[in-house]
């Protein structure tokens, strides 16, 4: 029997150990609503050969990205949790969608034009990204996918690729629809910048206390105020603004006091994950994987079988 739930379809980069920034950026907004969707999660392990050169570094990143999601809570009965390279179907459409979109049109992703801007090499894949991840979307039927400001066009571009083949060739594709959550503010990190990896500025989320005492220790605060705005910030994640004005007014101008309440904080929410994190094998993750695999590739091949006999490659 069909689901009534709408489908949810989100990507999971598998880039490597994560922090609390995207714990609360992507981990807990899925979680918060992944059950009322019927949802898919893939891990996009083709996306990340745009820029990564390293095949045990990809194979380490893969297995770490599905522990996060599994141990930050994911129930993976209740979720399709698949990889994107096990399931051909999404290389083979991306294909049929870079003949109907021109090269023009793809210039102008948002995405594109910033990686060359960071230096990115600009290659083919990196270019073409927004098919393959139209493809991802469209194999599923998918009517949400949830983004940040920053990747609304991508579902667009999704939404562009599904007209212009229902236009050449016939109703096939439903147009899905961005969810950009906009009570997901920026995690700052321990330099008061946005945390990324990139600068070096993170909490680890499933690092040991050493680890999350050292990094909160780290960070940068104004000696001319009663409160460390930069501790503040990061502390508003963790504490509501009643509990946590009433400690920064108790602790003011202690900003030792104030990090080690941070710390205490932090490794509250950490703890269990962490521990869930480091019990998980890679036998686990392998076999989440191929089952999720299993069941996306079902679906997926049977779209694949509508759209090779609408473009006349089914004899």
């Amino acid at each position: 029997m069909a689901s009534s739930k709408k489908r949810l379809l989100t990507g999971l980069q598998p880039s490597g150990q994560l922090h609390i920034g995207n714990y609360f950026g992507a981990l807990k907004p899925f979680i918060d609503s992944y059950e009322e969707y019927e949802s898919f999660l893939m891990v996009v392990d083709y996306h990340a050969l745009t820029t990564l050169r390293k095949p045990e570094e990809m194979r380490e990143n893969i297995i770490s990205a599905v522990k996060s999601y599994l141990a930050a809570g994911v129930d993976p009965s209740k979720a399709v949790i698949f990889q994107q390279s096990q399931v051909q179907e999404h290389t083979e459409l991306a294909w049929i969608f870079e003949c109907l979109v021109t090269v023009p049109f793809l210039e102008l992703s948002h995405a594109y034009k910033d990686k060359l801007a960071k230096g990115h090499e600009a290659n083919a894949g990196l270019f073409n990204y927004p098919m393959l991840m139209a493809a991802d979307i469209l194999l599923y039927d998918t009517d949400i996918v949830p983004v940040g400001e920053d990747q609304r066009q991508h579902v667009e571009y999704a939404r562009e690729a599904a007209a212009k083949f229902n236009n050449a060739f016939g109703e096939v594709f439903k147009e899905p629809k961005e969810m950009i959550n906009k009570a997901v503010a920026i995690v700052p990190g321990i330099d008061g910048k946005k945390m990324s990896k990139s600068y070096k500025n993170t909490i680890p989320l499933f690092g040991s206390k050493d680890d999350i005492t050292k990094a909160v220790m780290a960070i940068v605060t104004d000696s001319s105020g009663e409160r460390p705005e930069n501790v503040y910030a990061i502390h508003a994640k963790f504490k509501d603004a009643v509990s946590l004005d009433a400690l920064y007014e108790e602790k003011k101008g202690k900003y030792k006091d104030l990090k080690e309440a941070l710390i205490e904080d932090v490794e509250r929410l950490v703890a269990p994950m962490r521990e869930k994190y480091n019990s998980l094998t890679e036998d686990d993750v392998k076999r989440v994987l191929n089952e999720g695999s299993d069941r996306a590739r079902e679906i997926a091949q049977a779209k694949m079988k509508v759209v090779r006999e609408k473009v006349g490659v089914s004899l």
